[in-house]
């Protein structure tokens, strides 16, 4: 059996805001439209990725901003932290974990890319303007199986 992760939907209040959000980190817009007043669809995908991010209008009951710590994999989290920043992007500093599988947000979190700059260990955070959380995760060599 083969599944791949598609599209996941984020619950926002102002779609309109949220696509200005989205844009300006370069995604690339892949849909906007609506059948009503009361149903519309905007797709967006990230730079490199197969998979969107969708959101709108009568898509999702989920509070606007309850979706946390979706992982956008960067080869080079510092550089790409500048160039949201650069882009308006409220990032956290880059930080890393004690220890290389520790999950994201625990207590462990040390300021800075991980010293060895080891593959799955060095993050920035930030959210889009719902509230929505996204991890910066630096990986320059997956591991076997990817």
């Amino acid at each position: 059996m083969e599944l791949k992760l598609e599209v996941i939907v984020l619950p926002v209040t102002d779609v309109d805001r949220a696509k200005a959000f989205y844009e300006r980190l370069d995604f690339r817009l892949d849909a906007d439209f609506s059948v009503d007043d009361g149903f519309r669809v905007v797709q967006l995908t990230p730079p490199g990725s197969q998979a969107s991010i969708i959101f709108g209008t009568g898509l999702t009951t989920a509070p606007a901003g309850s979706v946390d710590r979706m992982i956008l994999v960067v080869r080079d989290v510092v550089q790409t932290r500048a160039e949201l920043v650069e882009r308006g992007v409220d990032v956290s500093e880059v930080f890393h974990e004690a220890g290389i599988f520790v999950h994201p947000g625990t207590d462990h979190r040390l300021s800075g890319a991980h010293p060895e700059r080891a593959d799955y260990a060095s993050f920035a955070s930030f959210s889009d303007p719902d509230g929505n959380g996204w991890l910066l995760q630096e990986i320059t060599n997956r591991l076997p199986g990817r």
